[in-house]
């Protein structure tokens, strides 16, 4: 790796304290909402309602991950939402057909289910991604396109009707089982996390999404394959948002075109900005990301405890984006000045 590269792959350790800054409200708010809502209803801390909490933000958690890799690397990816749909109702229909076809094969039937759902966003990913690098087409617009044509087949698929017929060990001994008192999707939740944290800090395609996002043009001169590493990260965001689509549908019992939407992506696009990635790219934490996470859970579960108008929730949101967007171009500018 040559030393344009290594500076800039190393910018997230070098701008740490600077991405402290950025982020320090957000265990401020986490304490304050968590020890204001404890106050106002003890139903907030009640098992049932820690563990709905956890359950969400795992969904939530996954999803960012993939949306945070992207934005690292300088672009966006507004199809999460739609592709956790999809990937719901191609599992199901698929688990559907395969049980029709192969009656009490439990195992064929959710092997090839799960294939099926991880399969259809990681083509989604993938058509994002060589759309991004190949035609040189803005990921916005890249991913608005895909967003509405991957909304449309999992409605065309579905007919708007909800898709049953898998096999009750996947939801009830998966979807709905807990493990050590916690829901299996908030296990799975923190492997993604970690293997991210990994991805980002320790391999070669970590430290180059960084010198993408960081400079790009770097990145080019020092002979880092920009098309492979950005058609990377759109796949990965794909799969992780098929997986989140897995476990909302091993949930449910059921799988569903409503799943996702624009509320998901807004929520992931918000829990990385709210976690301390730069929108211009090149920083980025995904642990601190997924606290983030946590963080917009807890804020939704505490205005639903609170009876808010649902109309209203998004305006506490936005009011937040905002205020994470402002701080992070301070920052830019006060780093600007001092060189």
């Amino acid at each position: 790796m040559s030393t344009a590269v290594a500076a800039s792959s190393s910018r997230p350790g070098l701008d740490l304290r600077s991405l402290a800054v950025r982020i320090g409200f957000l265990p401020a708010l986490l304490i304050a909402v968590v020890a204001g809502m404890s106050a106002i209803d003890p139903q907030f801390y009640g098992t049932i309602n820690i563990l709905n909490i956890l359950r969400n933000a795992s969904f939530l958690a996954i999803v960012a991950c993939g949306q945070a890799l992207v934005i690292v690397a300088g672009g966006f990816d507004l199809s999460v939402g739609a592709v956790v749909a999809l990937a719901s109702v191609v599992m199901a229909k698929t688990m559907a057909a395969t049980a029709h076809a192969l009656p009490g094969q439990t195992t064929p039937i959710i092997v090839c289910g799960v294939a099926a759902g991880l399969g259809s966003g990681l083509a989604v990913g993938l058509v994002n991604g060589l759309c991004v690098a190949k035609l040189k087409v803005s990921g916005f617009v890249v991913t608005l396109g895909t967003m509405s044509a991957t909304a449309g087949v999992g409605l065309m698929i579905t007919s708007g009707i909800p898709v049953y017929g898998m096999p009750d060990v996947f939801v009830k001994g998966f979807g709905r089982a807990q493990l050590f008192g916690l829901p299996t999707a908030v296990y799975i939740a923190l492997a993604v996390i970690l293997v991210m944290v990994f991805v980002q800090r320790r391999t070669l395609f970590g430290r180059y999404v960084y010198a993408i996002g960081g400079n790009v043009e770097a990145a080019i001169v020092s002979g880092v394959s920009i098309q492979r590493h950005v058609v990377g990260t759109y796949a990965v965001s794909g799969l992780l948002a098929a997986l989140t689509g897995i476990l909302l549908t091993a949930q449910v019992g059921s799988g569903q075109a409503s799943f996702g939407g624009d509320r998901m992506m807004l929520q992931s696009i918000a829990a990385a900005v709210i976690g301390g990635v730069s929108l211009r790219g090149g920083i980025g934490r995904i642990e601190i990301v997924s606290v983030s996470a946590l963080f917009l859970t807890i804020l939704g579960n505490a205005l639903n405890l609170l009876h808010i108008d649902s109309r209203l929730q998004p305006v506490f949101l936005g009011i937040i984006m905002v205020a994470a967007v402002a701080l992070d171009e301070l920052s830019r500018r006060r780093r600007t000045q001092r060189v």
